[in-house]
Parts: structure tokens; sequence; C-alpha cells
């Protein structure tokens, strides 16, 4: 007797991502590197000078840590409160953060002590930075204000009070140190010119603002707040250019690359968008752990360091180019399937005598049913939960064997309103599958034909019914336009192409029919 031949499962081929430039160059990241703080880490700095520290601030301390250090090489906690928004001067020499305390401080990076503390604000600070100058602090806080603060008399040099909520954003002019720019909760931002007693300019963001970045040319700036990424054209009075909405959840923090070209945000549902700034459209993501508050980018995109809720910090640092090709080589490397096997294909000599063993077949639990001729079961260990959601193409496959075997409809009869809804409930999922809609129709048509007079007894089977009488209508609709197009693109298509004249050897240019018909007409004459 022949032995049993397991069903033959249809193996279709997996669409993957598409590889680009972008993908490549984002992906060749060693493994993050985590870190626990103590508390949510609200930001991240990178020192503009060489070895390029970065300064994290969360909860009431203010940790540096160097470039390739898992622990912190200088900590700052003369906080009475959360600290906020550390930051560091072009030079690398100070740093200013905001506190919860209302009380703006100014660091020294190779000493502990505060050199100056700015007292004015009467509410948290959240927002802290210096012009380009370096001899000027810029400061917003909850107390709706925005302030300007000479560092060397430590006095305060301006106070500016137009926004009517937080200010919880806001950042200087590299190329010019008496322009900055506040975002706050009234969903407004604010341009300020030192030299004015007023903003120049006001843009409605439409959300509460959570933070802001300007391009290095300082002609764009970009505003998030809410699931909204936006970009606006200082150069024409601040008019918008672009919004963006590819998050889930309000938009944190902004971060660009070191080449300008790529546009980074990170967002509370946990994913990092990074955008072309060509187009404005997503080219990779990366995906966290947990709700993401803080993001920054080393020079020359070394390294990509977030700050989470969780009060993880992760740091994923670039592999280097001979990293890149050792991970390639041992790649080349790793034991292929001839080695693992090994003497499987080796062939015995004319003396050998052969001892073969028996090969075991381990089948599936379908392929056991269906040994024993138990359709019924077959069909219900292929429609579990795990393989009619994730392998759709086993369970189509063994409804093809058992049609094929002529008891697909004994599989299909005598089931009760749970196992019948499991069974439409799998039609209504993939019946409009190209893959499958041949096997499923024939199946959703013997299935009427069964229960034709039951159709009425449950409301969860008529339910189905319904869904899938819908479903098969709105495909039809789909199908019918496709031909109207597919009409329409082929009589574009025949009427773009040129018309060519094709040469007929035994008739001249001139029309034959007209040809003879002359001669014809002048031998008449001639008879006449």
């Amino acid at each position: 007797m022949a032995s049993f031949k397991p069903t033959k499962i249809q193996v279709y081929p997996k669409l993957g991502e598409k590889v680009t430039q972008d993908t490549l160059y984002w992906k060749n990241y060693k493994a993050p590197v985590q870190i626990k703080e103590f508390g949510a880490i609200s930001n991240i700095d990178f020192s503009p000078v060489a070895p390029h520290n970065f300064a994290v601030t969360a909860f009431t301390r203010i940790h540096i840590y160097g470039p390739f250090s898992q622990e912190p090489v200088k900590t700052f906690t003369r906080f009475k409160d959360t600290a906020y928004c550390g930051r560091f001067r072009a030079d690398g020499q100070l740093l200013v953060a905001g506190c919860e305390d209302s009380v703006v401080r100014l660091f020294d990076v190779s000493g502990k002590v505060a050199l100056r503390m700015f007292k004015g604000h009467t509410k948290a600070v959240h927002v802290a930075d210096f012009t380009s100058d370096r001899y000027q602090i810029l400061t917003g806080s909850d107390d709706y204000t925005c302030r300007l603060w000479d560092i060397p008399n430590a006095t305060e040099l301006n106070t500016y009070q137009e926004h009517t909520d937080y200010i919880r954003c806001g950042v200087t002019s590299k190329l010019n140190r008496d322009l900055f720019i506040t975002g706050s909760y009234d969903h407004t931002l604010k341009l300020f010119d030192a030299r004015a007693d007023k903003s120049v300019m006001t843009m409605d963001h439409g959300q509460p603002v959570e933070s802001l970045l300007l391009y290095p040319s300082e002609g764009l700036l970009v505003s998030a707040g809410g699931r909204h990424v936006k970009v606006w054209d200082l150069l024409k009075g601040g008019q918008p250019l672009v919004s963006l909405k590819n998050h889930h959840k309000t938009v944190t923090c902004l971060c660009l690359s070191s080449s300008g070209q790529r546009l980074l945000s990170a967002s509370l549902d946990r994913h990092v968008k990074v955008y072309n700034t060509t187009n404005y459209k997503v080219v990779h993501n990366f995906d966290y752990a947990a709700s993401i508050l803080s993001l920054a980018l080393a020079p020359d995109d070394e390294s990509i360091v977030v700050g989470m809720t969780n009060s993880i910090l992760s740091i994923k640092h670039r592999k280097s180019l001979e990293e890149s090709k050792e991970i390639s080589s041992q790649q080349r490397r790793r034991p292929s399937y001839r080695v693992i096997v090994k003497g499987k294909n080796f062939v015995p000599k004319q003396d050998d005598y052969l001892v073969s063993k028996p090969v075991k077949q381990h089948l599936a639990k379908y392929d056991k049913q269906l040994k024993q001729f138990n359709v019924t079961k077959a069909l219900d260990a292929a429609l579990e939960t795990w393989t009619r959601l994730r392998k759709p193409e086993i369970t189509v496959a063994v409804m093809k064997e058992l049609d094929r075997r002529g008891t697909l409809k004994n599989a299909l009869a005598g089931r009760d309103e749970q196992g019948l809804a499991r069974l439409l409930n799998f039609l209504i999922g993939n019946l409009v599958d190209p893959r499958f809609a041949p096997v499923l129709v024939t199946v959703a048509e013997m299935i009427l034909d069964i229960y034709l007079s039951v159709i009425g007894q449950s409301s969860v089977v008529d339910r189905q019914l319904l869904r899938l009488q819908e479903l098969l209508e709105r495909e039809i609709n789909y199908q019918q336009d496709l031909l109207e197009v597919l009409g329409m693109l082929d009589t574009m298509f025949a009427s773009s192409l040129p018309r060519k004249e094709v040469p007929c050897p035994s008739i001249s240019r001139a029309n034959g029919l007209a040809q003879r018909e002359a001669s014809a007409s002048r031998q008449l004459l001639q008879a006449t």
C-alpha cells in the first residue's frame, strides 16, 4: 500500500520591505546601550565641541556622559526640584538649566557649584538656552513670560509677556544674537527681536507646542505639538509649508541629521520617524519600548540618544566600517545546511553494504486526521486560531485537499453555531485575497447550499452572512471599476501610439482597388 503523503502547502512569495539607502543608513547602528536614570528623561543635548559629550536632564539631576561611557563623567545635583532643559553653550564650557523652583542655574562644565543663579520667574522654567553671542541666556517659564538675562552681570535684560499659557519650548538664532522663538501651550509660536519691545511674528500651530527646531539656514522653522509636525517659512512671514501627521500620540521632540537632509520626530507612541526634508515623506522608522520624551543626534550621526518616560536612556552607536565588514563576513561564514547534515550526501562505494534507516514521518495535526479519514476533525485542526490567523494558506490547502478527495461537503456539514461562525469569519477575512479566492469561493457556495434551511435562526450567523454579502458586493464594484479603468488605459495607449503604414509588395502606395477600377474604365473606353 502506498504511504500517506502530507498535504502540500503552497508557498506564496513574501512581500519584504523595500530596501533603500535610508534603510541601510539608519539600520547601520549597534544594539542599543540602555542606562537607567533616576526619573523621566526630559532633555538631551550634545556638546558642540569634541569629544561631544552629552547632557541628560532627568528628575533633579543633570548627568554628562562621554561618547562611549556607560557611567556619567560629570553630575550636577544642586537642584531643589525637577531640573529642565540642560543645554551647552557653543564653546562647550558652560551649561544652563531651568528648574521647577523657578530659578535658572548656570554651571561651569569643569566645576560643580552653580556660577550664576538667575531669579525672577515665579513658576517652573522649562526653557533655557544661550544666544549666539554667548553672553546672554533666554528662558521661558510657566508664568507665561520669556526673559533675556545678561551672564556677566547676572541681571535681567528684557521680559516678554505675550503668551497666554505655559511656555514649554524655545530656540535661539545661531546667526543673529537678537532673534529667538518661543512655543507655548496657547498654540502659538512667536518670533522675538531683542531690539523691539514685542514679538515681530506670530504663527498658530493649532495644538499645544512641545518642541521647536530651526534649520541651519534659519529660513525654515519646524514645530511639534499634538500629533502634528509643521514646517514654517520665516522668510515669507511665517507661511505654513507642510503639516505632517504620522504619529498616533503627542509629538514631544524634534531633531535634524548632521547633513540637514533628514528630520527626526519622536512621540509618546514610542516611535521615531525619519523624514526626507525634500518631500517630507517618512523614509524610516524606529521603535522603542516606552514613550519618548527626548531625542538627540550626535555630530555626523555617530549615535542616536533617546530618553523615555520609564527612566531608560537608550544609546545607539554607529557601526564602524571594519565592524560592518566583519559582520558581513561572519554572515557569509555561517554554517550552511550541508554542514549541519554532514554525510547525508555520502555515496557508498561498490563493495559497501548499505544499511538504510527508515525515516520517521512527522505529520501535522490535520494530516494525522486526514490519514485516518476524519475529514471534519482535519478541517477543525486547520481552523484553529493560530493557524487561521497566522497561516491561512494551511487552512486553504486543507480545504483544497478535501475538495480534491470529494469530502469537502462532508467536512463542512453538521456544524453548530460556533463552528459555522468560525468558518464564516475565516471566509470574511480571506475570500477577496486573490491567492485564496479560487478555493474559498467554492467553500462559500457549499456552505450556502448546506445551511440554506437554517438561515434566520441565528443572529450571529445572519450578521456574518450580511457582512460576507457586503464584502462581495464591494469587491465586485472594485472589479468593475478596475475593468473600466483598464479599458480607458487601453484606449489611451492605443491612441498615443504612432500609426505606421505597412507597405505591401504586390500593391503600390495607391489603393489597389482604385487602381483596378481605373484600368477597367480605360478598357471600356477603348472598346467604345
